[in-house]
C-alpha cells in the first residue's frame, strides 16, 4: 500500500513540474506588454509550445525564455516585422530604436535568418517549417487534442493556455 501511495503521488508531482504554456493564433501587442509578460514565464520555469501563428512582440518569447525551454509544433509559425508608432495622423510609423530593441533580443540564429532576408522592415516575414524547427526542438505530442478549451474565447485575444501533459510527453523522440 505504501508503495502504491508513493506512485500516485510522484505521478502527481510529475504532472505538475511539467505544466507547459501553449502559443498559438497571437498576433502580437505592445513590446512593454510582452516583456513583462515572458519574464514572468521564464521566472516560473514553465515550458512554452509554439502551435500556430506567434507575431509581432509576440515573438519577444524567443529571446525571454530559455531556448531549452521552448519547443515548436509542426503548425508553428513566427512573424516578425519592424516596430512601429502611430504617428501624427494616426498611421503607422516604424519606430527604427524599438526596432533595434526587438532584433537584439532574438537568438543569434533567428538574427540571421532575419538579416539573410533584409531584417525587420514594415512588411511581416515568416519562419516556419523545416528553417524554424532546425532551430527549436520539435514537440511530439498534439496540443490541439490534449489543451483546455475554454467555452468562450474573445477572438481578438491571443490563445495561451496553460496545459498540464501526461508525464513523458514532452520527451524528445530519438534522432
Amino acid at each position: 500500500m505504501t508503495g502504491l501511495l508513493a506512485a500516485v503521488l510522484l505521478l502527481a508531482g510529475v504532472g505538475v513540474s511539467h505544466a507547459v504554456v501553449r502559443i498559438a493564433e497571437d498576433r502580437g501587442g505592445r513590446i512593454g506588454t510582452y516583456v513583462d509578460k515572458y519574464q514572468d514565464l521564464r521566472s516560473s520555469g514553465e515550458t512554452v509550445i509554439i502551435d500556430g501563428l506567434c507575431a509581432s512582440a509576440c515573438t519577444i518569447v524567443l529571446g525571454a525564455v530559455p531556448h531549452d525551454k521552448i519547443c515548436v509544433t509542426s503548425h508553428a509559425t513566427l512573424g516578425f516585422h519592424a516596430a512601429w508608432d502611430f504617428g501624427a495622423n494616426g498611421r503607422a510609423i516604424t519606430n527604427p530604436e524599438a526596432t533595434q530593441m526587438l532584433y537584439s533580443m532574438y537568438p543569434s540564429p533567428v538574427r540571421r535568418w532575419i538579416a539573410a532576408r533584409g531584417g525587420l522592415r514594415p512588411r511581416m516575414i515568416f519562419l516556419r517549417g523545416k528553417q524554424l524547427m532546425s532551430m527549436y526542438r520539435p514537440c511530439y505530442i498534439d496540443v490541439q487534442a490534449s489543451a483546455p478549451r475554454s467555452p468562450r474565447r474573445d477572438r481578438n485575444s491571443p490563445q495561451q493556455d496553460v496545459i498540464t501533459p501526461d508525464a513523458g510527453v514532452l520527451a524528445r523522440q530519438p534522432d
